[in-house]
């Protein structure tokens, strides 16, 4: 069976590591033509070759999303590669554990530029691209988005502002056809984040009895839930924001991360 998704073209800012890379190869395997940027040339190299190795007609660039002009002209260099751009994945992300009080303004500001002004280049430098019913635009969050965490207060900041840029753009994008939605992991194994958030195997499986489900999540867990979002048996759903995280906003006890912070 031929996949929908095949000849379909996906952008995926972040896609050369962890979660989004994952969400890149996902859609690799189904048959999509894949772009992906991050800042470094070599991870980039690397995810798209990784990519062409699955099957992918594959391309990227080294962009900053901090820096609208090269976020769209890795836009422009995509649809002149693979035509019209139908799936926009805006990953990219900056995290770190730390506690208020010793947040600097260079590392608060630092997130926010990634996450929320950065997710603002990538959806502002799309919508010529977009512009077009069918075409989805997946914002990948996190719990911090409506759970308060300690040590996070710079992240919490940042994804709440990715999940009301989510709301607002699907309301004001809807009737261009383009649908808006927040995909929200939770703990997901052996990523960049987790192994910075709960950085030892005491911490891990303090992490893991707090998930309902009892485990961590996988990439195939996300990338499965952005395929669905992406397709047609989503075509009614815009402006959520939906978790994928094994019940972990449910329970309170992810807040004391904090207690992995010194004194």
């Amino acid at each position: 069976m031929v996949s929908q998704f095949a000849g379909k073209t996906v952008f995926v800012s972040g896609g050369t590591s962890g979660i989004n890379l994952g969400i890149a190869q996902h859609f690799a395997r189904e048959g999509a033509n894949v772009f992906v940027i991050s800042r470094d040339s070599a991870k980039v190299e690397a995810a798209v070759a990784g990519l062409r190795a699955l099957g992918a007609q594959a391309d990227g660039l080294s962009a900053d999303v901090r820096q609208f002009d090269q976020v769209k002209g890795a836009l422009d260099q995509c649809a002149q590669t693979f035509g019209p751009i139908d799936i926009l994945v805006s990953g990219a992300a900056g995290n770190f554990l730390a506690k208020a009080e010793n947040i600097s303004s260079n590392g608060f500001r630092a997130v926010m530029e990634i996450d929320v002004l950065g997710t603002h280049h990538v959806m502002s430098a799309a919508f010529p691209h977009l512009r077009k019913p069918g075409a989805c635009i997946l914002n990948i969050s996190a719990p911090q988005g409506s759970v308060a965490m300690v040590g996070q207060a710079h992240v919490c900041a940042a994804k709440s502002g990715i999940d009301m840029l989510t709301r607002a753009l699907a309301l004001e994008w809807g009737p261009y056809g383009i649908r808006v939605n927040s995909v929200s992991p939770g703990p997901i194994a052996d990523t960049e984040g987790q192994k910075r958030l709960v950085p030892n195997p005491a911490a891990v499986q303090e992490r893991i009895d707090a998930i309902p489900l009892r485990r961590m999540g996988s990439l195939t867990d996300v990338s499965d839930l952005c395929l669905f979002l992406a397709s047609d048996k989503a075509a009614y759903i815009t402006g959520t924001v939906i978790p994928v995280d094994g019940g972990t906003t449910l329970n309170p006890t992810p807040t004391r991360m904090g207690q992995f912070l010194e004194d």
